[in-house]
């Protein structure tokens, strides 16, 4: 399995993938029984159904995570849950993008994110790490450099004054639960459309449509 999709020549952030590049997708959570389902695994819930969409199984040990290897169509993919607990994702994913020697532009990172509204999805080429403790570790090992895309799991923000840290370890109730098993197919989707059609045009795209969604929703409630 580890020979399907072979090493890359070394090669910076900046420069261009090859269309035989392979894509690092890393999903970012909490392993364990004690954290499924809570807000803070979406992004492993997300790239389980990656995973599971597109027959490429996650049961390899590598660099700290749960690893799978495979194609869709003739796009070379790498998938990754780190198992190092949420804080110290970066532990895994910056030594698997060194192991594969991938350029930066070819990584993204799946995670929660308390700033959408629960169930809105949103792709972001690059930015910073919003105060989210995994993105932060995953920065720092990727030598403090953000030039890699996140795909956005909207978890909406925690209700009056409870403890952001508390709402975050706390599973979905129901209404939430629709709303984020809604979105995971749609981020399949979104997923698919950028190893066929790339980064910049896939966002654009489906960044369009998250937003008619979320102001459909809100026309709704009002």
């Amino acid at each position: 399995m580890m020979n399907r999709v072979s090493r890359s020549c070394f090669c910076s952030a900046a420069a261009a993938p090859t269309a035989l590049s392979p894509w690092l997708f890393v999903g970012l959570g909490n392993p364990g029984e004690k954290f499924k389902g809570t807000r803070h695994n979406v992004g492993f819930e997300m790239i389980d159904a990656f995973s599971e969409s597109v027959g490429i199984s996650m049961n390899i040990p590598l660099c700290k995570a749960l690893f799978g290897e495979g194609f869709v169509g003739d796009a070379p993919v790498l998938l990754a849950k780190p198992q190092t607990y949420m804080n110290l994702s970066g532990e895994s994913a910056g030594p698997l993008a060194a192991y594969y020697k991938l350029p930066l532009n070819r990584v993204i990172v799946f995670h929660d994110d308390l700033e959408l509204p629960c169930g809105v999805l949103r792709l972001q080429e690059k930015g910073g790490h919003g105060c989210h403790k995994g993105l932060k570790s995953v920065i720092n090992h990727f030598r403090r450099n953000r030039e890699f895309a996140r795909l956005r799991i909207g978890i909406g923000r925690p209700p009056g004054q409870m403890d952001p840290k508390a709402f975050l370890l706390q599973k979905f109730n129901a209404t939430a639960r629709e709303r984020i098993d809604a979105a995971l197919p749609e981020g399949v989707v979104a997923l698919r459309c950028i190893l066929h059609e790339g980064l910049a045009g896939a966002a654009r795209w489906f960044n369009q449509e998250q937003k008619y969604k979320y102001m459909r929703s809100e026309t709704m409630s009002a």
